[in-house]
């Protein structure tokens, strides 16, 4: 546990056990959408979790993927990680995704929130950064929510079939974060 929690999710570190609830909303369509992965096989959600357990074991670990739980339903209902991109120059990144059956209940605003306290006051970073697709206006939502501050648009900086996409990308500093406390 890493002693994250909000009003409506807390965060935990994801258990092998955990990888049917992962496929429950990694196998969708819908859920997967902006990404390059998925929908999931139930092979790809098993070695999914499989392979984020290997990540926390690793020293230094810089790969940190919880498993969100929504307090009042006591169940995962997606996941939350930060991956310091540089240990040198204290910088990570963000994600998130929750199951579409969660949409629009401020699940994923709460989980960024988590996301940038623990990377702000547990690993001390300076900088944090998250970035999603264009036409994927929830996100974007959720990144501004939370206070991050869009710094610009990566031009077909991810590849995703045989297709190129853009990111907007939005970003924090750690001072930005304690003015806003």
């Amino acid at each position: 546990m890493i002693g994250e929690t909000g009003s409506k999710v807390c965060l935990r570190e994801l258990t092998l056990d955990d990888w049917r609830d992962v496929h429950s909303y990694a196998s969708l369509p819908e859920a997967s959408r902006y990404q390059p992965w998925g929908p999931n096989t139930v092979t790809n959600s098993f070695e999914f979790v499989q392979t984020i357990i290997e990540d926390a074991m690793r020293i230094p670990r810089t790969r940190f993927v919880f498993a969100v739980i929504h307090l009042q339903q006591q169940k995962l209902v997606g996941a939350g990680e930060i991956n310091i991109r540089s240990l040198s120059n204290q910088e990570g990144e963000i994600s998130y995704i929750i199951h579409p059956d969660n949409w629009g209940q401020g699940l994923a605003s709460e989980t960024a929130g988590l996301l940038l306290q623990f990377g702000f006051h547990s690993l001390r970073l300076h900088r944090i950064f998250g970035t999603c697709d264009p036409r994927n206006i929830a996100s974007a939502r959720v990144l501004e929510k939370v206070g991050m501050i869009q710094e610009g648009k990566l031009r077909q900086n991810l590849r995703i079939g045989d297709d190129w996409r853009d990111s907007l990308l939005f970003g924090m500093l750690t001072h930005e974060w304690n003015n806003s406390l």
